[in-house]
């Protein structure tokens, strides 16, 4: 797999588990890990760049939403 679908694949992933385990406010809001991302810390860089493109929302303690 080239290296430079990487970022796409995991956001597509992201999404789909906040998605599917409901976080969609930051009254819902799930770690990764809660929200069944596998290896949740693996690519930090990929989800701050999906926070500051507006993608997903940070909320407090490390979780996320839509």
């Amino acid at each position: 797999m080239p290296v430079y679908l990487l970022p796409l694949i995991r956001r597509k992933r992201i999404v789909k588990h906040l998605k599917a385990c409901g976080a969609i406010s930051p009254e819902t809001a799930k770690t990764l890990s809660e929200a069944g991302v596998r290896n949740p810390d693996g690519f930090k860089r990929i989800t701050e760049r999906l926070v500051k493109r507006g993608i997903i929302k940070k909320a407090e303690g490390d979780r996320y939403y839509l």
